[in-house]
């Protein structure tokens, strides 16, 4: 017998799908993101990839309505400059005439050089955070313009385990690795703070905002040493997979299915962030 004031409810799966709805996945042309946007259009979205570079946002919409059949578009993209954001903003909603699903994926830059706090460049620390915080903010800002005129909309910021907890630096050392820079913590720190606080803002206009915080992750640039050594660190004993972990929680937080969440930090680390 059904609870009174609660409808049937379809099958749990019709919940994922986003069939006609328009998605952003910033640096949704590599890695992470790339894995992300293959996950919308999986579901059934048009998907817009972002890039520094415009051949290849464009390359990677070209392959994703190859493959699934959806309406892709390729943007260029750099995030940290205000009017770059507010032109792909302004392009991505002319596209289908709607952005339902913002993805805040780009940034990153951590190991690219010598992160050793002690001798860090000054100018490296500031673009670190104008990239993977500053960046972040300004396509919240551009994108839930056109969110708020719909009524609303769900934004996932991906931050880190790096906002979380500390480095064991010892690792880096000895595997020959530059280390994870300071700031670089601070700024996906940020992240999941200001997404708690936009999710506090939007919530009246049917907004989500969530952040999604993954693990290690082996990429493929990673040294056989500093993968052994790092999966000791991890309950579940291995890194990330590409092609599959980070795919069904961006999924959910994007989906229907997350109706009832907001202001959320989803860790995806395989236990990383809880093992002493």
């Amino acid at each position: 017998m059904e609870k009174a004031g609660v409808e049937k409810a379809d099958c749990i799966l019709e919940r994922f799908c986003l069939k006609g709805k328009t998605a952003i996945v910033t640096g949704g042309n590599t890695g992470l993101g790339a894995d992300m946007a293959l996950a919308l259009a999986q579901a059934g979205a048009n998907v817009i990839v972002t890039s520094r570079s415009l051949k290849r946002a464009k390359d990677a919409a070209r392959e994703l309505s190859e493959h699934y059949g959806i309406n892709s578009l390729g943007l260029e993209l750099v995030q940290q400059e205000w009017d770059s954001v507010e032109q792909m903003a302004g392009e991505a909603a002319s596209f289908q005439g709607r952005i339902d699903i913002l993805v805040n994926n780009a940034g990153g830059g951590a190991g690219l050089s010598d992160g050793d706090f002690a001798v860090r460049d000054i100018h490296a620390m500031e673009e670190m955070i104008a990239v993977n915080l500053m960046g972040v903010l300004y396509c919240c800002r551009a994108v839930a313009g056109y969110m708020i005129k719909q009524g609303r909309g769900k934004i996932v910021n991906i931050a880190s385990v790096a906002g979380m907890v500390g480095r064991n630096r010892i690792i880096y050392k000895e595997n020959g690795r530059n280390q994870q820079p300071v700031e670089y913590a601070a700024a996906k720190s940020g992240v999941i703070g200001m997404s708690r606080d936009l999710a506090a803002y939007l919530a009246p206009y049917g907004i989500h905002v969530n952040s999604l915080s993954p693990g290690l992750f082996n990429k493929g640039e990673l040294s056989q040493g500093f993968d052994r050594d790092s999966s000791k660190k991890i309950p579940l004993g291995h890194m990330g997979h590409m092609g599959g972990d980070i795919m069904g929680p961006v999924l959910f937080l994007c989906s229907s299915a997350s109706d009832y969440v907001t202001g959320h930090n989803l860790v995806v680390d395989g236990g990383f962030s809880i093992y002493r």
